[in-house]
């Protein structure tokens, strides 16, 4: 391997150009107009442009990038994580070129990448699944049976899901026929796409780094956990997974390797499960890649991941994974607002000041002056601490977040101060380790905002006072003595004169990430109400991937609308009561702002609606 093409952006980019660099390989980097200026350009030997405005002319472009690897000379192509990762389609051409692929080969991809397709490989290397129906959905009748035998709540699953994507949580007969209308196939839907598995309550998400090399060498670099989570995608990881017995770890090292042995798997990926209270065991999925947090297994291993990545796919043997030592965390810095549920957010970058000093590690590819966008994943970056022990690191936890400041973009920040304070996370003091995958959502992201009038789910804020209401923060001097002053927006939004670090508070609440949305919601006028006006706003920017309904239908409470991704979140609209669909104005693929209309109802009962279409006939 002399010259690796890193077909990604951002800071796993990044991360795969230092690691070449160390060894000696030259590095090629494709970037989009966004990323003119990113870290990883500058870094990489080479850098090329991808012509093109969305993800799909750029890092989703086979065909450019395959181009750019021929005209480079590059002989190896890493795709990190994201975008090509997973695709074998892209996989099959990188190999036919005769270029080394760093990675599973494409058939492991086809055989991995449909979960359906996964489970199968799973029962026949006898690693156990979550109850349900490995098929494809046909009919309604063979769901409510399932649902009914094997107890709600249930979960509808995509075949071709991932990163938390397309997951929907049943809870009775009546959300499940609902769910089979809003995707049912004969009205131009995807329902053919999904399967239903019973939901396991109060489970813990484990999973195990592994790797295999071309001559059957297997190992398990760490355990990990990513329990805790918000919509299905993980917030904070940690390694080794805490509080699992022997027997435990056994089993996860041992249905690893057996997964891994079923398809003839060569490289790294990421075996995952749920582990409920009695110790049992799940499949969830394989990940034929590099993980986001790969970091922590990394600290907690000692060796470089990548660098094993690039051995193993140049046919090298790979490295027993040593005894873990010390304990690591990994806080996903994302730009998403807690005080709106997480949504994913997008702006500039005005002031940035990363934690520093022992056992903390920031892996990151943004800086002051760059533009966090919609097309793309909502992480900033990560902040890794490591410690001897898993009491110490979150000590060094608590003190890297009172040391990192981003302005601009709102970010988790308060949120992971408050996970890192809760004994049933920290396990402190006694406490029990009390964690599971929607412990997050309900013990934080409970409260309902504005936006569950237009179908999102309820939040929690980690920016306003216990009414609602937004707050902002001030360093002020009482006597020569520093103190932060936090006040809610509504008060101080009528102080012309108050000064934070500088800048006029007035002016940063007209900032559009700081004041988007943020008004006080206890004066929004009734036009605002979705439930009133029928008027249906994206609550993000987004884009749009599916409408659900036609102008002129007629739609009851609950019904889905509109499907929207942003960042890699798929996001849905329901209609926030019974009425008839006015008008439709957006199409499919339109990117649209926050606060843009997407549809627009006739609300009321149907016979107004009737007699409201009746007089428009008889005035013409």
């Amino acid at each position: 391997m002399n010259k690796l093409l890193i077909a990604n952006r951002g800071e796993i980019a990044l991360r795969v150009v230092r690691t070449a660099q160390e060894m000696g390989i030259a590095t090629v980097a494709v970037y989009a107009n966004q990323d003119r200026d990113a870290a990883y350009v500058q870094m990489a030997d080479e850098a090329y442009l991808l012509p093109g405005e969305t993800n799909n002319q750029t890092y989703l472009n086979e065909d450019a990038i395959l181009r750019i690897a021929k005209r480079s000379g590059a002989d190896a192509i890493h795709p990190g994580y994201g975008f090509l990762s997973e695709v074998s389609s892209f996989a099959s051409k990188v190999e036919q070129a005769g270029i080394t692929w760093v990675g599973p080969g494409h058939q492991v991809l086809t055989d991995l990448g449909d979960k359906i397709e996964a489970c199968k490989v799973a029962l026949k290397a006898k690693v156990p699944v979550v109850p349900g129906l490995n098929e494809p959905v046909r009919d309604i009748r063979s769901l409510l049976d399932f649902a009914q035998h094997a107890g709600y709540p249930v979960m509808m699953k995509k075949a071709d899901g991932g990163g938390g994507r397309g997951i929907t949580l049943i809870h009775d007969d009546e959300e499940l026929r609902t769910f089979f209308m809003n995707h049912d196939a004969l009205q131009g839907g995807d329902l053919d796409s999904y399967f239903i598995e019973k939901f396991v309550s109060r489970a813990r998400h484990v999973e195990t780094q592994s790797g295999r090399d071309a001559n059957g060498g297997f190992t398990v670099y760490s355990t990990r956990d990513c329990s805790v989570q918000r919509r299905n995608q993980k917030l904070i990881e940690e390694a080794p997974a805490p509080y699992l017995s022997y027997v435990e770890i056994s089993n996860l090292e041992e249905y690893s390797r057996r997964l891994f042995e079923a398809v003839g798997y060569v490289g790294l990926g990421t075996c995952e499960f749920l582990l409920t209270p009695l110790g049992k065991i799940y499949f969830l999925e394989v990940n034929p890649r590099l993980q986001v947090e790969h970091t922590v297994s990394e600290e907690v291993c000692g060796l470089d991941l990548v660098r094993e990545q690039l051995i193993i796919a140049s046919g090298g043997p790979l490295t027993p994974a040593p005894t873990p030592r010390g304990h690591a965390f990994e806080l996903r810095i994302t730009s998403e607002d807690p005080a709106t549920n997480l949504t994913p957010s997008s702006g500039t970058i005005e002031s940035l000041r990363w934690p520093s000093g022992p056992g903390i590690r920031i892996d990151s590819g943004v800086d002051v002056g760059d533009t966090v966008s919609p097309r793309n994943d909502s992480m900033m970056g990560k902040v890794v601490v490591t410690a001897q022990t898993r009491e110490a690191a979150v000590a060094r936890v608590r003190r890297a977040l009172r040391e990192i400041s981003i302005k601009g973009v709102p970010t988790p920040v308060e949120l992971f101060k408050k996970v890192f304070s809760d004994p049933d996370f920290t396990a402190e003091e006694g406490h029990t380790f009390n964690i599971s995958t929607k412990w997050l959502e309900n013990e934080y992201l409970k409260r309902e905002p504005q936006t569950t009038k237009a179908g999102q789910p309820a939040s929690a804020s980690g920016n306003e006072d216990d009414d609602g209401d937004p707050v902002e923060s001030f360093t002020v001097e009482i006597d020569d003595k520093r103190v932060k002053v936090t006040l809610p927006q509504s008060l101080v939004h009528g102080v012309s004169g108050l000064d934070c670090g500088g800048t006029r508070a007035t002016s940063r609440l007209r900032q559009p990430l700081r004041g988007q949305g943020m008004k006080d919601r206890r004066q929004r006028p009734d036009n605002d109400d979705p439930a009133r006006s029928g008027r249906i706003v994206a609550p993000m920017q987004a884009v749009v991937t599916r409408i659900q309904v036609a102008p002129g239908q007629e739609v009851d409470k609950s019904d889905l609308l509109v499907v929207l991704e942003s960042m890699k979140m798929e996001n849905y609209v329901y209609a926030p009561a019974k009425g008839k669909v006015r008008s439709i104005n957006v199409g499919v693929a339109d990117g649209v702002e926050a606060g843009q209309t997407l549809v627009e109802l006739d609300l009321g009962t149907q016979d107004d609606v009737k007699v409201a279409d009746a007089g428009k006939e008889g005035a013409r």
